[in-house]
């Protein structure tokens, strides 16, 4: 899809003239015959009005939410004091309508923050796009002197996480009526006899803030210091992984999931200024062993890391003073001191050192004190080299490199050091009673076109692939469809909504609506502002739902062309389904070049001009009899579901079963995950078994028919005896080849299709055989006996 219909598709109607005028940009482009000085000079002044409109537009929006959220948080907290007041009376205490139009409000503020990010995010590209288009159509180069001015009036680089724990607590406190579900941050899972899933799925940034605004309304976001305002440096982990860089035994292991594998990390929260790092390590565990998969980890203190991680630190001597003070228990200190000496230990005699730091900001959403539910979301993802293989000394004697921090994208290192993930890493953990269903929005979630699952994702993984190729043979499955766009169609409804809003869209149509409807209100007197204020509230709702209804009734006439309201063909049009070819992906400008191409030549014009016209025309005519006759060929078509399509069970776009073939470069071997269990052994043994068994049983029926001591039977015995010993011989060559596939975890087909089959054939072959002879023997002696009679 170009982007001009993208940008159509994905606009505000409310906000419509002050996106970027892309199509007229574009005619401004495209009129003049001969471009110099004075068109290129009207352009760029065309340019510089429309990112001033932009700009001007997205700081006075900016703003306005700022004050929205500010006086939503006032009305919570008013409403909240109310309930926590002993001399409030029950009058005037706020009920559930109160806090239901609340809760409309941040729903309202919520779509907001979504729709001004989506507006940052469309314009942005806009410009982008049409820069790269005059470039590519004028000749002259534009792009490094507007990049500067859009630095100047850089409204893309606004910061929303910052809205998102605003809105997050507000709607926590409303969604419980006051009363948020506090308690340790860390605690939580005490509940026997449940199930933990943890799934992985990467999310396009497009998608992030859409992403963290639909958890919100369901999730709080989970705030460690509750006691300091929100800085994005807090969100910052940093995680340092050790490896032997001659055998990457940690690699390998955490890649295959071999029983036992073990990764070992030093991670840190926020800035290099930290003092304080959690040496931890993780312990894969095979679900058929009864055990799960353990991470445990203790405290240490920074300055004493690679004294630790040399063996002059000794365990007794980090747990000395915490057992001097007795904050804490016996039991515990002793199983950090075996954890420590554990490691130590690991760290000492395998060789380990670092390879690879981990970066990220993390969103984390839970309740506090419930790990039912845990929802983490890893945007600003890179993995950065700490090893020093190749004669640079990057950490030295260090146990880290100290040229970088949190300043992410770590422009000062070179780009061989750093790998920086396209995506964002979502990471979704449940302990769910056995045989009870997840949360159902969280199944829509996870089916929705904002997620593409990824399982088993590793950033210690993916990170040591990508920054040591020539070392690295075997790479996870992942790493072929790192080129695939993962954004996708919309495939159900499933977003931030806004209540009331029409997704029809007309740049020439009536834009009058009752965006301004509390105008007309009359104004708050001082003693009851706080009842105006849930009046207005309640009018705009009940404004808000006759609007639903009129539409919902209206639908009928007004899509099919009749009544006063009707649409016009570009809002008939815009209005119709999506189907599953339409991708609202604007990444391919193919089109776009054509027209381009076509542009320029036209302004030199001579026989390029002619011939790429006579190529089009001839291009289109081809295109338009080929369609002509696939559409005289008879064949089914699908019948037409509407928008309900996606609950009658119609499958989305990506079909049931559909499989992308990736090849892995040369030199490199993918690794798929194999899952092993001790009853694929001993399926495996008693197949074999039985292959035995019937070979025995072939052995003596040969050796039973040597006792007839004629010809007949001897040539049957020996048919028996090379089908036993072929197939005794084909089985354990059979079974030594599953053993070695299965301990090695390589994806083959396991199935034998081939011996089975040759068995009962050569089976056949052979009783066949004897039983002719034997009955060839038997009609001649009869007919010997006759002529002798």
């Amino acid at each position: 899809m170009r982007f001009g219909q993208q940008l159509k598709q994905s606009l505000n109607r409310e906000w419509i003239f002050n996106y970027i005028d892309y199509e007229g940009l574009k005619h401004a482009l495209r009129a003049p015959r001969r471009w110099d000085h004075n068109t290129e000079q009207s352009f760029v002044e065309q340019l510089e009005k429309e990112l001033d409109k932009v700009y001007t537009f997205q700081q006075v929006k900016a703003e306005e939410i700022i004050r929205r959220i500010a006086s939503s948080e006032k009305e919570v907290t008013e409403c909240v004091a109310k309930l926590d007041d002993e001399t409030t009376r029950e009058d005037d205490l706020p009920s559930d309508d109160d806090f239901e139009l609340l809760e409309e409000d941040l729903s309202d503020i919520i779509a907001d923050v979504h729709d001004l990010a989506k507006f940052t995010q469309l314009n942005y590209t806009g410009f982008q796009k049409i820069v790269k288009k005059h470039d590519k159509v004028t000749g002259l180069i534009l792009k490094p002197v507007f990049a500067t001015r859009l630095k100047t009036k850089a409204f893309y680089q606004d910061n929303y996480d910052a809205y998102v724990v605003k809105l997050s607590k507000l709607y926590d406190t409303v969604r419980t009526r006051g009363n948020p579900i506090k308690g340790d941050s860390a605690a939580g899972g005490k509940q026997q006899n449940f199930v933990r899933q943890t799934t992985k799925y990467w999310v396009h940034p497009d998608n992030v803030l859409e992403l963290k605004l639909i958890i919100l309304k369901h999730l709080p976001v989970l705030v460690f210091n509750a006691s300091k305002d929100w800085a994005e440096d807090d969100t910052a982990i940093s995680s340092i992984y050790f490896d032997n860089t001659h055998t990457w035994e940690l690699y390998q292991g955490r890649l295959k999931k071999t029983e036992g594998a073990e990764a070992i990390r030093i991670r840190w929260y926020g800035d290099m200024t930290s003092d304080t790092a959690f040496i931890e390590r993780k312990t894969h565990r095979e679900d058929w062993t009864g055990e799960e998969s353990v991470k445990a980890r203790f405290k240490l203190k920074e300055k004493n890391v690679n004294a630790f991680l040399r063996g002059e630190l000794t365990p007794e001597k980090i747990f000395e003073k915490e057992r001097k003070d007795h904050k804490r228990s016996e039991k515990d200190i002793a199983s950090d001191e075996q954890l420590a000496r554990e490691i130590q230990y690991r760290v000492l005699t395998r060789s380990l050192v670092p390879v690879t730091r981990s970066f990220y900001h993390r969103t984390a959403f839970q309740l506090p004190g419930d790990a039912r539910v845990r929802i983490s979301l890893d945007t600003e993802l890179a993995m950065v080299r700490e090893d020093n293989l190749d004669g640079r000394q990057r950490a030295g004697d260090n146990w880290r490199r100290m040229d970088i921090g949190v300043d992410w994208p770590f422009k000062q290192i070179p780009k061989s050091d750093v790998e920086l993930f396209p995506y964002a890493v979502l990471e979704v953990k449940l302990q769910t009673q056995a045989g009870q269903e997840p949360p159902q929005w969280i199944r829509d979630l996870t089916a929705s076109h904002l997620v593409e699952a990824v399982p088993k994702f590793s950033k210690y993984i993916h990170g040591t692939a990508t920054l040591n190729p020539k070392r690295i043979k075997l790479i996870p499955y992942w790493m072929p469809q790192m080129d695939v766009d993962i954004r996708k169609p919309v495939s159900h409804k499933f977003g931030i909504e806004r209540s009331g809003a029409s997704n029809d869209i007309s740049t020439s149509g009536n834009l009058d609506d009752d965006s301004d409807e509390e105008d007309d209100l009359p104004p708050a007197t001082d003693g009851n502002q706080d009842d105006d204020s849930m009046r207005r509230l309640r009018e705009a709702r009940d404004l808000r739902e006759q609007t639903e209804l009129n539409a919902q009734r209206d639908y009928g006439t007004i899509a099919n062309g009749e009544g006063p309201n009707a649409l016009d063909v570009e809002e008939r049009i815009s209005a119709q389904q999506i189907h599953e070819n339409d991708y609202p992906i604007y990444d391919s400008d193919s089109d776009e070049e054509d027209e381009d191409e076509l542009e320029v030549a036209r302004r030199e014009g001579g026989w390029k001009y002619r011939s790429l016209v006579l190529k089009r025309t001839a291009k289109n005519a081809g295109n338009a009899l080929v369609n002509g006759l696939v559409s005289i060929i008879p064949r089914p078509t699908p019948t037409e579901v509407g928008e309900g399509g996606f609950q009658l069970g119609i499958p989305s776009w990506k079909q049931p079963g559909e499989i992308k073939r990736f090849k892995a470069p040369k030199g490199k071997r993918i690794h798929v995950p194999v899952r092993v269990e001790p009853k694929v052994q001993l399926a495996t043994e008693r197949t074999f078994l039985s292959w035995l068994e019937f070979s025995i049983i072939l052995g003596s029926i040969a050796a039973t028919l040597l006792n007839f001591g004629d010809n007949l039977a001897l040539a049957g015995a020996w048919g028996f005896t090379i089908i036993a010993c072929c197939a005794l011989l084909y089985s354990a060559g059979l079974y030594l080849w599953r053993v070695r596939m299965i301990r090695k975890r390589r994806a083959v087909t396991y199935h034998d299709r081939i011996g089975p089959t040759l068995l009962c054939l050569g089976l056949l072959a052979a009783v066949a055989v004897t039983f002719g002879f034997r009955l060839a023997k038997g009609g001649e002696g009869g007919l010997k006996g006759d002529l002798k009679g």
